[in-house]
């Protein structure tokens, strides 16, 4: 690699890849790509608008297997990379440290292909960022009916030279287009039926047999399951019981077949199957912590014990085992592919496991599904659990086949630490450990947003989205501080300290200075302080992962009315009344922003308990608390004339005395509160009837 004075113009035959110093993993993946390479920035706007070339912006992850692919076919190639390098300013973006820029462009690669979308994502824009035309994975020959890349990149090199009047109308027509305002919305009513409503919508789309909900490929989307969770609670007897053995169905299936990671622990990004057998074999850390919550919601809701609590024992384990960092944090991912094979690592054939098991071999191969077919390519199999017997059977089996899975080349790990994910995996580990009873997990709670309050905040109390080697990088978004603002409350709930309310409040705090838009009523997903882009994109949709703007009005909302302040209220109303039309008119495809309407339909319940903080009954009461109120309502546990917290308003403590000298506790809601309870039986799950 030629090194050049920045800004420098190489030389003919002079390759100058910049992304050796970056902190993402992915783009150090193509670190010594003979292609031209930028990190997004000023230094290849400027020299696009120099040389008045087109950028050529390509955006990907580092679990992702067609970035993979592409780049082994294309951008490893020197004929290809020459065709880049001569003709475009040629831009690398990480999707995960940078959802902004993928935001923006996914868009307008949707848009231009009729709602089609994936990565990686092949955008050429005008040298000021606006795109013009772009795609997804592009073959190196032309296959199927698509053009392969190397036609692409002539063609559009063809129209940049000699069609530039109509580059520059579709960047235009495009540009408008995404920029057009949300609608002000009439004040369209929201009510329990539209929750009952989108309830019913989401299980047109059920698969009542395997569990989950649409066909191939199967994602386990968990803002729609935890959006049904929140549905048990307004919907007739009969069609919540109905829903609540779906919802077991689903979490059952997912963790008995092949969504789940039967040695290691953990669950694989999707299945490409309707019957959760072959996973596309990467893991993301999101997945974890949103399917932690996801599980230890049934469990608290008297699901069955027995099938729900080794999924989450053992992501747990996954977790501390193989993605936390010894300096603090979770890891991004782990990849699907393995020395360039998709799933070789997590794959087996019988002979594989005889090796291994001996004379057990021919049990476990029958229990797991491992037969000379296979159901995996090349007669291999990925093990899905076809017995259903008791966890505990087959466990050392399973123990001697993860020591020696070891001993294969394994999945890159992306080591990044990415602020929202850290947020939903705390929230997911406090609600684990309520649910199991498990103090540890919530230590592993509090040691990831130590480290997250501790390295991933700057000076000026302003939040970084990623952290890598030994670095925070990159301003964070909107769904970092709705994450960290929800996990900061969930922490505070279980016990976790008064800091963590503090904490709340910061994030709270942010997201209303700077990606709250007063005059529209809107969250914006990125900050008003934040990089000046093509287009400021407004919060992100409901899929993997709950959008950003409906979690945000979810945490101002707990958090408004545990604290009484007003004006974080009048920013969660104002935000889903902006949208609440489409609230009414298509329910189910706002989840997370639905959960949050219902919430401030229903209220937050506040339990207080007033004891001695050692004394065992106080924590009996707590602990009945925490079992028996929904996730978003608060627990407020303190000694007698302790001062109120910053962060709880003084109403839910007025004229709050113990009875006969005895720990005690109420359950309020607006107004009005339960009797005082000393024993734990007394507290009831829902002491206020709609």
């Amino acid at each position: 690699m030629t090194q050049n004075p920045k800004g420098e113009k190489p030389q003919k035959g002079q390759i100058r890849n910049r992304l050796g110093d970056e902190v993402s993993a992915y783009l150090l993946q193509h670190a010594n790509n003979p292609v031209d390479w930028y990190p997004w920035g000023a230094e290849a706007l400027n020299r696009a608008k120099l040389e008045n070339r087109p950028l050529l912006i390509s955006i990907g992850y580092s679990a992702c297997h067609w970035c993979h692919v592409m780049e082994h076919e294309s951008f490893e190639d020197s004929t290809t990379a020459d065709i880049m390098n001569a003709h475009f300013i040629n831009i690398k973006v990480d999707r995960e440290e940078r959802p902004d820029l993928d935001q923006i462009y996914m868009d307008a690669v949707t848009r231009l292909n009729e709602g089609q979308g994936g990565w990686p994502l092949t955008v050429f824009c005008t040298p000021e960022g606006r795109p013009f035309f772009g795609g997804t994975y592009y073959p190196p020959e032309p296959r199927h009916g698509m053009p392969s890349f190397t036609q692409v990149l002539e063609a559009m090199n063809q129209a940049w030279n000699h069609q530039r009047s109509e580059i520059d109308d579709a960047a235009q027509k495009i540009l408008m287009a995404m920029q057009s305002p949300l609608e002000a919305s009439a004040s369209a009513p929201i009510d329990i039926s539209t929750v009952t409503r989108a309830s019913h919508l989401l299980m047109r789309g059920a698969d009542t047999e395997n569990g989950g909900f649409g066909r191939a490929p199967k994602f386990p989307t968990p803002p729609n399951l935890e959006f049904q969770l929140s549905a048990l609670d307004v919907l007739p007897a009969a069609e919540a019981k109905s829903l609540a053995s779906h919802l077991f169905l689903t979490a059952k299936e997912m963790a008995r077949r092949g969504l789940f990671d039967h040695l290691a622990g953990g669950f694989h990004r999707y299945c490409v199957d309707s019957e959760w057998t072959i996973p596309h074999f990467e893991k993301m850390l999101y997945d974890q912590g949103l399917l932690l919550r996801f599980y230890a919601e049934l469990i608290r809701r008297g699901g069955g014990r027995d099938e729900l609590a080794w999924p989450i024992r053992e992501t747990v384990a996954y977790l501390r085992r193989e993605m936390t960092s010894p300096e603090g944090g979770f890891y991004a991912s782990q990849d699907a592919d393995a020395d360039g094979v998709e799933g070789a690592y997590q794959v087996w054939t019988p002979d594989e496991i005889k090796q291994v098991l001996g004379d057990q071999s021919e049990a476990f191969c029958l229990a797991y599904g491992v037969n000379a077919l296979g159901n995996f390519e090349g007669a291999t199999t990925h093990l899905t659990d076809q017995a259903r017997e008791p966890r505990e059977a087959f466990q050392q089996e399973r123990t001697k086949l993860l020591e020696a899975r070891t001993q294969r080349v394994a999945p890159e790990t992306d080591r990044k630490r990415v602020a929202a994910w850290n947020g939903y995996v705390i929230s997911g580990l406090v609600r684990a450990s309520e649910a199991l009873d498990d103090a540890q997990i919530l230590k592993d709670a509090k040691r990831a947003m130590d480290f997250v309050l501790d390295e991933m905040i700057n000076d000026e109390g302003k939040l970084h989205r990623v952290f890598n080697v030994g670095r925070a990088a990159v301003p964070a978004f909107l769904d970092d501080h709705a994450a960290l603002l929800e996990a900061s409350l969930d922490l505070y709930r279980a016990g976790a300290g008064e800091r963590f309310l503090t904490t709340a409040l910061h994030f709270a705090q942010e997201i209303g200075d700077r990606f709250y838009d007063s005059a529209q009523g809107l969250l914006f997903y990125t900050a008003k302080d934040g990089e000046a882009l093509v287009h400021r994109p407004q919060t992100d949709p409901d899929g993997a992962t709950p959008a950003s703007a409906g979690l945000a009005a979810l945490g101002l909302i707990r958090l408004a009315q545990l604290s009484g302040l007003r004006v974080i209220q009048e920013q969660a109303d104002a935000v889903i009344q902006s949208q609440s039309q489409s609230l009414v008119e298509t329910p189910h495809a706002l989840p997370t922003l639905l959960r949050a309407a219902a919430l401030r339909l229903r209220g937050v319940s506040v339990a207080v308990i007033i004891g001695e903080r050692d004394d065992p009954r106080t924590q009996a009461l707590a602990d009945r608390a925490r079992r028996v109120l929904l996730p978003d309502d608060a627990v407020v546990c303190l000694a007698p004339g302790e001062p109120r917290p910053t962060g709880v308003a003084e109403s839910w403590l007025r004229d709050r005395e113990p009875e006969a000298g005895q720990p005690t506790a109420w359950v309020c809601r607006g107004t009005t509160c339960s009797l005082p309870a000393t024993r734990p039986e007394d507290l009831q799950a829902n002491p206020f009837p709609q």
